[in-house]
């Protein structure tokens, strides 16, 4: 080793970094200067983010022991502990929501209020009303996707609904993800042609927002994005569906490929689907295609879904298992697997980027953990399940499980 490299350093100071910061030392003049460089080079990069979906706003639930409470005061309360949560942690660099800010406006009872009516209660809840996002006297940005039921509003549905399609949800998320202010027209032809694609680069590591689930024609918009992304720059996936993504969602492979009672599939998708004509069958030809996008991306390192709702983080493997992608489940304040019988279990996510250590963690922040007394500003927040991984280049790594924690350490 040089003699330049064999002085001691301060213990603070990243092993991997000590020969080219001793290499350095001859060329500064001041020992204070060495200081501030030292510590910019112990500064981590750090992003931190709360994740929720699926508001549902038009339905009800049992809340604080009370049957019938609505979606609106659901979700005004968990925006109430989202703040509380963020006086605690320091700024949080944005919230993103994936979708199903709408239920669906279906006629039978109890019949649904319009997509009008939810957007204007949401809006009121997260972004403009006097409790709204607000962490640390800053807004912090929220970025949206429409679900399965903010489209099926826009483009109609099979069973009846009242209105027949509203496209308000639609037109103000896709308003927000790309500056404009179109007028969103309702129907299939047009939404085709206005799906919402859009990313974003956040300390460090490059978030793309696709529309409903990476299909054929978001993985050509995601093509040519990640086109613009160093190989090396870590890429996370937000969307509405799981990886294992409904067949009723793809375009009806009968027939006209319209949207009618008898085949049930709901056009929300680019693609017909391939793998059958009912919805009952697998969705497996479309999934393969999905994951062999992924082997030809390896800096994509994770998966944020709703749809499917309850706090969970798992690989998903593929139907080939030839991948593992870390995939990253969120509850819904409504419609939660667990917490939609079980209001203790409501929770919203909380992540943790830190690009210099490469690693991302997962919170589930339980924040109704009283039930059935009304829970004030000065309720409890109680971190549940936890799971870190790394993100940096696969070839790099060897995979642990420690304790329900997924942890790497790093071949030498």
């Amino acid at each position: 080793m040089p003699q330049s490299c064999s002085a001691k350093l301060p213990a603070a100071v990243p092993r991997v970094r000590r020969v080219c910061v001793l290499s350095l030392r001859r060329h500064l003049l001041a020992a204070s200067a060495l200081g501030g460089l030292l510590a910019m080079e112990a500064q981590a990069v750090v992003t931190q983010f709360l994740y929720t979906s699926d508001a549902h706003y038009g339905t009800t639930r049992t809340f604080h022991g009370v049957a019938g409470v609505t979606a609106q005061t659901v979700n005004e309360t968990m925006i109430q502990k989202m703040n509380q949560f963020a006086a605690t942690t320091g700024p949080i660099d944005f919230v993103a929501m994936t979708g199903d800010i709408s239920n669906r406006e279906e006629d039978n009872p109890p019949a649904i209020q319009s997509a009008s009516a939810s957007w204007a209660q949401f809006e009121n809840d997260y972004i403009s009303g006097p409790n709204a996002i607000n962490f640390v006297n800053t807004t912090t940005n929220l970025l949206l996707l429409p679900g399965n039921h903010d489209v099926s509003n826009a483009i109609g549905y099979y069973k009846s609904m009242t209105p027949v399609t509203d496209a308000t949800v639609m037109e103000k998320v896709y308003n927000r993800a790309y500056g404009t202010s179109i007028s969103y027209s309702t129907g299939q032809a047009f939404y085709d042609a206005h799906h919402v694609n859009y990313s974003r680069d956040i300390g460090g590591v490059h978030m793309m927002f696709v529309n409903m689930w990476p299909d054929s024609s978001v993985r050509a918009w995601m093509e040519t994005d990640l086109g613009t992304v160093s190989s090396g720059m870590p890429v996370l996936i937000f969307t509405h569906d799981q990886p294992t993504v409904e067949s009723m969602h793809f375009i009806n492979p009968n027939g006209s490929q319209t949207i009618n009672s008898t085949d049930k599939f709901e056009n929300l998708l680019s693609d017909p689907l391939a793998d059958g004509t009912t919805i009952n069958a697998p969705s497996t030809i479309e999934q393969d295609d999905f994951a062999a996008f992924l082997i030809r991306h390896p800096n994509i390192k994770g998966y944020f879904h709703g749809n499917d709702n309850q706090f969970s983080t798992y690989t998903w493997t593929g139907p080939s298992n030839n991948v593992a992608m870390n995939t990253f489940q969120v509850d819904s304040p409504m419609k939660g697997n667990v917490s939609g019988t079980n209001e203790l279990m409501l929770s919203f996510m909380y992540v943790r980027i830190d690009t210099d250590r490469q690693t991302l963690m997962a919170q589930e922040i339980l924040w109704n953990v009283n039930g059935s007394t009304f829970a004030g500003s000065n309720d409890p927040l109680v971190v549940g399940r936890s799971t870190t991984v790394f993100i940096p280049e696969p070839a790099s790594l060897a995979l642990l499980s420690v304790g329900g924690f997924v942890l790497v350490r790093r071949r030498r």
